[in-house]
């Protein structure tokens, strides 16, 4: 935290007095919250979209490990999916006095008047796997390599379906979905998978039967399952009665469980009616033992403790008065500035591949995919 050098002697070392007497129990770990000038005993404010998603826990357990193994202390706050409760959490931050913030935002044009409020304070600012828009207040970006999570996705329908070996010439029927309106990451994963499908789509070796090809046709709000399975539910009623789906692009483990459970209702799952090849993202636990039954064909891992270990290296660079690493200075427009970038790559995952990617690494317990 910033002190104010306009402030009188006298007030200064008032003020340092009582942060010394009244140390205990003002930090959210439990220490006392001191008055770095930046570095070790800082305080970093994380903050995480939700809960009710396992890649969420994981990514702000994972930072506030790591910043505590450099000495940081950490106020790690989740949302819950609510744009509100999300920027008040950030705005009790700056009050709290929070030397940088990672934010991997709910809504990411929600943020703007609270990240002025933490320039303001200047109090740095990591975007974190999902970019904040509209803000020039948005120091770095942490993430993935976005368009080639769509890529390999579309990628891997491509060769279950046997088309790029020219060994399959269909037509196959496959149906698109996207993820949350609000996040920008959405944009970047179904271009990446659509700019792959649609030499497919042009030749009808793959056809759309619904007709909703447009992202905007194809959203689900906050990336949930249910909404996912509602849709499924619908595209089957209205244009699956005589027809068999065969692929259906899923950019989330969570949206894939929905559509499974769609699939599943409306008679999918049996030999004579197998299930078509279903995407995702994230390797998350449930959809991974999906994977291993032989429902949910695909998903995209992306490790999170590589990803938290790359924002604290940030974060620990611009309180140092250090450069923090970038890779990408072209890719990520927020609307206000070209935000400098970290990206990661990630990996597809089958059945094939699971235990090595997944178990061996550490990422995945083998007693929890029991």
């Amino acid at each position: 935290m910033t002190m104010r050098r306009t402030r009188p002697a006298a007030l200064v070392l008032a003020l340092a007095a009582t942060l010394v007497l009244t140390a205990c129990g003002q930090d959210s770990e439990g220490g006392g919250k001191a008055t770095p000038k930046g570095g070790k005993g800082s305080t970093i404010g994380i903050a995480m979209p939700t809960k009710s998603s396992e890649r969420w826990i994981a990514d702000g357990n994972n930072m506030a490990q790591q910043f505590r193994a450099l000495g940081y202390k950490t106020d790690l706050q989740y949302g819950e999916d609510s744009v509100d409760q999300q920027v008040a959490q950030v705005e009790n931050m700056i009050t709290k006095g929070v030397d940088a913030l990672v934010i991997a935002a709910i809504d990411g044009r929600a943020l703007g008047d609270v990240l002025k409020q933490a320039a303001d304070q200047h109090i740095k600012v990591i975007s974190y796997d999902r970019l904040i828009l509209g803000s020039p207040n948005v120091d770095y970006y942490a993430s993935f390599d976005n368009e080639k999570v769509g890529v390999l996705q579309a990628t891997y329908i491509v060769d279950k379906l046997g088309l790029k070996n020219g060994s399959k010439q269909g037509p196959f029927n496959i149906e698109l979905f996207a993820g949350s309106p609000d996040d920008n990451n959405t944009r970047y994963f179904f271009q990446g998978a659509l700019k792959t499908l649609q030499p497919y789509i042009d030749k009808k070796q793959l056809v759309v039967r619904s007709g909703q090809t447009r992202l905007n046709q194809v959203t689900t709000l906050r990336w949930d399952g249910a909404t996912a399975q509602k849709r499924m539910d619908d595209l089957l009623t209205k244009a699956y009665s005589t027809e068999h789906v065969d692929a259906v692009l899923s950019p989330y483990d969570g949206i894939s469980i929905g559509i499974l459970s769609a699939l599943r209702s409306g008679g999918y799952g049996t030999t004579a009616k197998p299930y078509p090849v279903v995407t995702g993202q994230d390797a998350e636990v449930a959809s991974v033992k999906s994977i291993i039954a032989g429902d949910q064909a695909q998903t995209v891992y992306k490790d999170t403790r590589a990803l938290a270990k790359q924002a604290v290296q940030m974060a620990d660079a611009v309180l140092t008065g250090k450069t923090p690493q970038v890779n990408d200075t072209k890719t990520y427009d927020n609307e206000k500035k070209v935000v400098p970038a970290f990206l990661l790559d990630p990996v597809s995952v089958d059945k094939s591949n699971y235990r090595a990617t997944l178990v061996d690494s550490g990422y995945i317990k083998a007693s929890d995919l029991k």
